[in-house]
């Protein structure tokens, strides 16, 4: 009717009459975090470990967190899903060690394992890079 006051629309309510709900978690809380976000702090753990031992070695060392491998297969990975890669300085570019977050969260979802098959990774593509064994980066790698 075109005489008629029209009522303010309600912004932001649905057809029930409900609102906007609010966050499902308050920030303060570690399940705020996401999976990505614990993943990229359980890489960060097992370079800080490795560096309090290695810290000359490993200067100037970029470490990555990529979801998943390129798909050209390095030639020694015979149809292998590879869980991390060591790339040696090229050009101005650093040497980088990338860890492969999918393939990593597909073997250990989350929890003690997956902590432990990350650093496991880390300490892998640093022996790469340092050209040594990987017990030789972490006495600990062999240990369950």
């Amino acid at each position: 009717m075109p005489g008629r006051p029209t009522r303010p629309r309600s912004r932001a309510r649905d057809r029930h009459g409900r609102g906007l709900r609010g966050p499902l978690v308050p920030r303060e809380v570690p399940a705020w975090r996401s999976r990505r976000d614990r993943f990229d702090d359980r890489v960060l753990d097992a370079v800080e470990r490795l560096e309090q031992r290695w810290a000359d070695q490993l200067d100037g060392v970029e470490f990555a967190v990529e979801d998943i491998p390129p798909s050209d297969p390095a030639p020694w990975e015979h149809d292998e899903v590879p869980l991390g890669r060591f790339f040696p300085a090229e050009g101005e570019l650093p040497p980088r060690v990338v860890v492969y977050r999918r393939p990593v969260e597909s073997r250990a979802p989350d929890g003690p394992e997956a902590g432990a098959l990350v650093h496991d990774v880390v300490v892998e593509q640093v022996a790469h890079l340092l050209d040594v064994e990987p017990s030789a980066v972490d006495p600990r790698y062999d240990e369950e």
